[in-house]
């Protein structure tokens, strides 16, 4: 018999090959195709679907346990910037920020430099003077232009894996 991990990390994979590199899952709804509690599917995410795996999770709050998951294959720098702007709506928080350029900078798409200016200028303290209620709002604003500047400044030529 297959591990729970095992089984949790075939539902979700064949999700993203169904829905061409992309889907969005609900952790209780593959919590229960799986026969496991939710923090199990958050243990997968976490362990078989990161950046170094070539995918691009992303969690949002108070969307009922709802994670886009996207399969990245050996993109350029550009393109992988690409999508991470489109993975940023209208609102982003700092968890949220800080995976996406988590997993940029350990695809090497950004230095360990760019990471640290850019979480500065968008944490929560730099953004401590503006109201709670859209500080997410700005951060997300503040963090498609950042991305926006990297990719108009020829950041560099290729990032791929």
């Amino acid at each position: 018999m297959a591990r729970v991990a095992d089984v949790i990390e075939a539902i979700i994979k064949q999700r993203v090959e169904e829905n061409n590199g992309s889907c969005t899952i609900n952790r209780s709804q593959i919590a229960e195709l799986a026969n496991c509690v939710p923090s199990q599917i958050t243990y997968v995410l976490t362990t078989r679907f990161s950046s170094g795996n070539g995918y691009i999770v992303e969690s949002r709050r108070g969307g009922g346990g709802q994670i886009t998951i996207t399969r990245v294959q050996y993109m350029t720098g550009e393109e992988y910037l690409y999508e991470m702007l489109n993975a940023i709506g209208n609102v982003l928080t700092q968890q949220q920020a800080n995976n996406l350029l988590t997993s940029a900078a350990s695809c090497g798409v950004i230095t360990s430099k760019e990471y640290d200016v850019i979480m500065a200028v968008i944490n929560d303290r730099a953004l401590a003077k503006a109201y709670p209620d859209i500080r997410s709002v700005i951060r997300a604003d503040i963090m498609k232009n950042a991305i926006l500047a990297l990719m108009n400044n020829g950041h560099r030529e290729e990032y791929g894996r």
